[in-house]
């Protein structure tokens, strides 16, 4: 089920590789969504302002390593793209090996500093309990996590992204079964809803494990392929490591939004929660947009198609900008009206406060689906530093807003925190794209070899 992204309609190939993307988004944010709604209505509002308030943490520690993973792979999908399978092998024992090393320290460090971060980030006492019984067992099933999105990553790299979505489908339905039965059944609280979180996440990664050893015979790794080589372990990490950082600043700026959100009170956090769960689960297209942009630009990188790595980046602009002006009208304009999903006390004022955040999100879709596609394009092609300086934009504008809401006690001020960052580093990014093709495109290029 691999698919060459070097040839064939761009337009066509980003639309196909995309909806499968997306739509396994759609069941992975389930997973966010199911815990939030049923804690929500079975627990109470502090219970879902504590899984609220954990959103930023898991962003932190879970997008740090989806990052890293998703730059280890850049790699793979070069070769790929240049019918090297030798080397392709190669990159995916390295990508093992290194992203064992990383889910063991991140456990650790994650698990002893929790206590510490939860503290710096003003998490309120009346939820503080539940949130740290929720963000320890994420920590403790870091594994879980890497293993699904490192071989999810590794398959997208040669083309297939229909297989990832099939287990992350049953992954989403056992994800609420087990939610049911920790929090309504055993009574576990916010800490049941993390339980189900990472078994589902598990079960997801050793499926794409099984299916790997049994149906892709071009990563069945053979003894020499093991052998790590110190240029090719650093070009991952190279890649990787900022990709990873792209990641982690992106969430140290929600995390400082979340620290302002936390000096509003509870019901601030909760309605924060339940319109981000909205916004989120509709937004995921850009996400599935970028993941197919760095597939695409890697493969096309590889086999030296500059002239359709340009056809590629316009194709997706023109579709993430469709998408925006129709996912963000309607949660513009209807999407308070989800809110019901999560709370069953309180609707009226969550609802009201939730619709705020939807409303500024909603009209600043067309700034994320930029962030995303050329963020991710570019760091595709292997320019891992560049994106990283927008993620250090997108950190000022965040977190800049956050402070000044933060210290007015503004919570339209924190709503407008993210959409100002997609604006910011949008923009930047765009600069970089045109500084990059204007430079390092050869003349005569877009042939390939193909």
């Amino acid at each position: 089920m691999e698919t060459d992204m070097t040839v064939g309609s761009p337009v066509r190939v980003i639309l196909n590789f995309t909806l499968p993307i997306f739509i396994g988004n759609i069941f992975q944010q389930l997973y966010n969504m199911a815990d939030a709604v049923i804690v929500g209505k079975f627990v109470g509002p502090n219970a879902l302002a504590a899984v609220g308030s954990c959103g930023t943490l898991m962003f932190l520690i879970i997008g740090f390593l989806q990052g890293l993973t998703a730059g280890f792979t850049v790699i793979t999908a070069q070769h790929f793209g240049a019918g090297n399978k030798k080397a392709m092998r190669q990159s995916v024992a390295s990508a093992y090996i290194l992203s064992a090393i990383v889910s063991v320290i991140m456990t650790v460090l994650s698990m002893s500093m929790m206590k510490q971060i939860l503290g710096w980030m003003n998490t309120p006492p009346e939820i503080y309990s539940e949130a740290y019984g929720y963000i320890m067992v994420i920590c403790a099933g870091i594994v879980a996590q890497v293993l699904y999105n490192l071989l999810a990553s590794i398959l997208r790299a040669l083309g297939n992204s229909k297989v990832p979505l099939y287990f992350l489908i049953l992954a989403a339905f056992l994800n609420v079964v087990l939610d049911l039965v920790f929090i309504i059944v055993f009574h576990m609280g916010a800490a049941g809803a993390a339980y189900a979180t990472v078994i589902s996440q598990g079960v997801s990664g050793i499926a794409c494990l099984i299916y790997i050893i049994k149906k892709v015979p071009d990563l069945h790794l053979k003894r020499e392929d093991w052998k790590l080589h110190r240029d090719l372990s650093l070009w991952q990490i190279k890649i990787g490591l900022p990709m990873a950082l792209q990641y982690s600043i992106t969430a140290i700026g929600t995390i400082m939004v979340q620290a302002a959100l936390n000096t509003l009170g509870a019901l601030s956090v909760a309605s924060f929660a339940a319109a981000s769960k909205i916004e989120q689960v509709v937004s995921q297209a850009y996400v599935a947009l970028g993941t197919t942009m760095a597939t695409y630009c890697a493969q096309n990188m590889g086999a030296g198609k500059w002239d359709r790595l340009k056809k590629g980046f316009s194709s997706a602009t023109v579709i993430g900008s469709i998408y925006a002006v129709i996912a963000g009208g309607a949660i513009f304009f209807g999407g308070k009206y989800l809110v019901v999903l999560f709370v069953s006390e309180q609707v009226g004022q969550i609802m009201e406060l939730a619709d705020i955040y939807l409303k500024c999100a909603g009209a600043m879709f067309i700034p994320l689906a930029v962030v995303n596609i050329y963020r991710n394009g570019i760091q595709g092609m292997g320019y891992a530093l560049l994106p990283m300086m927008a993620g250090v934009a997108e950190l000022i504008g965040r977190g800049a807003v956050a402070l000044i809401s933060a210290e007015r006690g503004s919570y339209l001020g924190t709503c407008m925190a993210s959409p100002t960052a997609w604006i910011l580093a949008g923009g930047l990014l765009l600069v970089m794209y045109v500084c990059i093709m204007r430079s390092r495109a050869p003349k005569g290029a877009g042939s390939g070899k193909k």
